[in-house]
């Protein structure tokens, strides 16, 4: 797949019919196509040409489809920000990006602070607003170290999920074969052949920050399927579109299957649905029975990550009817471009399919396509090729010599019927090292207990090394662009001593 020729192919094919939704709003391939060609001609006038490096405030918002659109045709790079990050941390990373070039909806450089980071930053300022493309300052800082990114489709912030984000350059060739391998598990589809429109409309609600949000509206539009685009997800908005739209797979994280429940959903608004799509976190694998027993949906998770442009491994319906008893508490299957094996953590020698040990890739979308990629997440891979991600191996606690791993705690605490979602991290011990601490998220409707029921409680599914010194109860989970929990946004939760 190239992915500049088939884009300008989907564009051309039939420009009238619609291609994506917001906000109730359709917008056709024709409007797509003007305004992605006037994106890239306003790079032109400023003097950014092909390969430089623009920095884009993304978010789901229909503005922000042509500019994607726009970069990959003419072969920019995208250096993507979070415009949903609090004002001062978005300057923050607005400086740290150091793009040449800037660009986001009219409505995020007015808000405080950011238009002043842009520029100080040395960069050259584009405004949107629908068909209207402003530049508000179209100097670029004389940078040339900074300013081309030759061969890079994306530099993808990584979801910063134990610390600060960092970005991570995809060639563009990753990239592409990243969507040829998922086009080609999509039934009829050749992502080789001549383009063509397709029926149905498929409901996006991964931000666009993310490198699922990206992949999956690509994946779409290069179908030539109409998107519905949500800004953000909602139990609500959710089921509105599902209910208008009738697509036959929908998704979004994990952590919205335990708000569609908790909201008691009825089962008739998902009838279209034959399969649910999930991935970007861990899936504890009750909670997707408890989804397919309510709504007769599978639950099909994904594994994969920013630095390999989408998914290595994951469910098929197919799989999932044949599998899911058998493989249960896999993430799915490896895809079939994909080798991996484990290797022992110290010694690094490769270790039998069955073993636990850190998980390697190969594959022509990870790295430079030709070597082994190590990655922090301890796996085992059986000998049918599923795997089963058993936690990061640099994400254990250590308190005081004993190891805690903090999916042993989550599972334990998700157990408790008031507990709906829960992130667990460590703080410094002087005496210790490290301690284990927990902010939890109570179920709607029910009594939540106090703090020290809670603990009482989980000494009975917990080794006492295990049970969190401090439990705190919040509304809602600091997370990342892709719904994560960020774990460093929840230890500052407990700078304070207070517990809930």
């Amino acid at each position: 797949m190239e992915l500049a020729a088939t884009i300008d192919g989907v564009l051309a094919i039939d420009p009238a019919q619609d291609a994506v939704e917001f906000d109730r709003i359709w917008h056709s391939w024709a409007q797509l196509d003007a305004r992605s060609r006037a994106i890239a001609a306003g790079l032109d006038e400023i003097g950014a040409g092909a390969d430089s490096r623009v920095g884009v405030l993304l978010r789901n918002h229909i503005d922000m489809v042509p500019v994607l659109l726009g970069l990959f045709r003419s072969e920019r790079c995208l250096a993507s920000l979070n415009a949903v990050s609090p004002d001062a941390k978005l300057a923050e990373d607005i400086a740290g990006a150091a793009a040449p070039v800037l660009i986001a909806c009219a409505e995020d450089w007015e808000r405080p602070g950011l238009l002043e980071a842009a520029k100080q930053s040395g960069a050259a300022v584009v405004s949107l607003r629908g068909e209207e493309l402003a530049v508000l300052e179209n100097e670029i800082a004389s940078a040339p170290d900074r300013r081309s990114a030759t061969g890079i489709a994306i530099e993808m912030l990584s979801s910063g999920t134990t610390g600060k984000p960092k970005r991570i350059p995809l060639p563009r060739r990753n990239l592409e074969k990243a969507l040829a391998g998922a086009a080609s598990y999509e039934k009829g589809r050749d992502p080789n052949a001549t383009p063509a429109l397709r029926s149905g409309v498929a409901v996006v609600t991964a931000p666009l920050a993310h490198i699922a949000g990206i992949t999956g509206l690509m994946n779409n539009l290069l179908a030539g399927r109409k998107v519905c685009l949500i800004e953000r997800f909602t139990v609500e908005g959710f089921r509105d579109a599902v209910v208008r739209h009738r697509p036959k797979v929908a998704g979004a994280p994990p952590s919205a299957l335990r708000m569609i429940l908790d909201a008691d959903i009825p089962k008739e608004d998902f009838a279209s649905l034959v399969a649910y799509r999930t991935g970007t976190a861990p899936l504890d694998p009750a909670l997707a029975d408890e989804f397919y027993e309510k709504y007769g949906i599978p639950v099909l998770q994904n594994y994969g990550a920013t630095e390999f442009a989408g998914g290595v491994a994951g469910w098929t319906l197919q799989d999932f009817k044949e599998h899911w008893r058998g493989k249960y508490g896999a993430v799915g299957r490896l895809n079939k471009s994909v080798e991996a094996h484990v290797v022992d953590p110290d010694s690094g020698a490769e270790l039998a399919p069955g073993e636990e040990g850190l998980l390697e890739l190969h594959a022509p979308n990870v790295g430079d396509g030709k070597t082994w990629v190590r990655t922090t997440d301890l796996a085992v891979i059986d000998e049918d090729r599923f795997l089963y991600i058993k936690g990061r191996h640099d994400g254990a606690i250590i308190r005081g010599g004993f190891k805690i791993m903090p999916d042993d705690v989550l599972k334990a605490m998700q157990a408790h019927p008031a507990v709906r979602e829960a992130s667990v991290v460590a703080l410094p011990d002087r005496r210790l090292g490290q301690i284990p601490v927990a902010a939890w998220i109570a179920k709607d409707g029910v009594e939540a207990p106090d703090g020290a029921t809670l603990r009482e409680w989980l000494k009975g599914k917990l080794l006492p090394y295990q049970v969190p010194v401090q439990l705190k109860q919040v509304e809602d989970l600091p997370r990342t662009p892709s719904l994560k929990p960020a774990l460093g946004e929840v230890r500052k939760l407990f700078e304070s001593p207070d517990e809930a």
